[in-house]
């Protein structure tokens, strides 16, 4: 590794997405004018709905993302603009259907869409939001990026399957939760990135480590929720804390606490993720095998090393400001757990 991505020694000022937020300010306001104008509708509840998401404090990192990776490339075109907009519409989708099937009641600390219209609305505004979002990549015309982002489309669906197929599965392992979070998570990440070097015309090398960076950051963005659900507050993230614990989301910090743990720790730990011990004293005493175990640690170390990893697949790469505010992107996502 030839990257650092946590101070040590002296102090560092905390990373932020700041110099990303400047880099892409001006294609950012156009991504969201095409987002506005393709979320409406002649039925008034899809633009109501869809806006309460859209509008709801995301920092849009994923459209970010692709509107950076193009600035790192030194594209002067318009296409990036509808292409990060049909990504975040992706995004979106992903998530009003993420709420139904989890049952989830907050995000980004307001009611989630399912709570206030229910549950059919929302998965199919998010059905809408995903037709949106191919009709932009179509009228974009290029058949590379519209397999890139279908392809990501498809596995992220099969990586939500996955992940409520491991639902309550403490014997999930360490590679398969990986392979999930792989899919569900960072497989948009990767599209995003890889989309701006196609728009760019640039070799598929450059596609590769776009693709590179974006799913490593992915991997260690995930990683990092993941140990905030059990290390934070409601009011911190935006979401009920402890929700993948009431939940039964084998993740990663479960899966390390569960292997080192005592006997009588991994029958709790079983109990719980099955359902039996979901109380806010179980919580409690899960906070604390997490921590006695290493396994929030642990968890975070993993995240450092995949955001590591997303710096270097940078390197030799496009202009030192983009490239710069790329890598701190990558250490924010760690960063944002402490």
């Amino acid at each position: 590794m030839t990257a650092q991505i946590l101070p040590l020694g002296q102090a560092r000022p905390q990373p932020t997405l700041d110099p990303m937020m400047a880099l892409v300010a001006t294609d950012l306001g156009r991504v969201n004018e095409v987002i506005l104008a393709r979320m409406q509708s002649e039925v008034p509840l899809i633009p109501e709905l869809a806006g309460h998401l859209i509008a709801g404090g995301g920092k849009r990192m994923r459209p970010m993302l692709t509107l950076a990776c193009a600035r790192l490339l030194d594209y002067a075109g318009e296409r990036h603009h509808k292409l990060a907009a049909a990504v975040e519409f992706i995004h979106t989708a992903t998530l009003l259907h993420d709420d139904v099937v989890d049952g989830s009641s907050q995000r980004r600390g307001r009611r989630t869409a399912n709570i206030i219209w229910g549950n059919p609305p929302s998965v199919l505004v998010g059905d809408f939001l995903f037709s949106r979002a191919f009709e932009l990549m179509t009228e974009d015309g290029s058949v590379r990026v519209l397999r890139i982002l279908a392809n990501a489309s498809a596995v992220i669906a099969e990586g939500e399957v996955d992940q409520l197929t491991a639902q309550r599965r403490i014997e999930t392992s360490e590679d398969r939760y990986l392979h999930i979070i792989g899919s569900k998570t960072a497989a948009l990440f990767a599209a995003a990135c890889r989309i701006a070097a196609v728009v760019a015309e640039r070799s598929e090398d450059v596609e590769l480590a776009l693709d590179a960076y974006g799913r490593n950051l992915g991997i260690a963005f995930q990683l990092v929720d993941d140990a905030i659900d059990y290390a934070s507050d409601g009011a911190t993230m935006g979401k009920d804390a402890g929700d993948d614990f009431r939940d039964g989301k084998v993740t990663l910090p479960v899966i390390l606490a569960h292997a080192r743990g005592s006997d009588e720790e991994r029958r709790f730990w079983r109990d719980a993720i099955e359902g039996r011990r979901v109380s806010d004293d179980d919580l409690a005493h899960a906070k604390q095998l997490l921590e006695r175990t290493g396994a929030l640690a642990d968890t975070l170390v993993r995240a450092r090393h995949y955001a590591a990893r997303a710096i270097d697949s940078l390197a030799g790469i496009g202009g030192a400001k983009a490239r710069a505010a790329l890598a701190e992107a990558a250490e924010f996502a760690v960063a944002r757990a402490y």
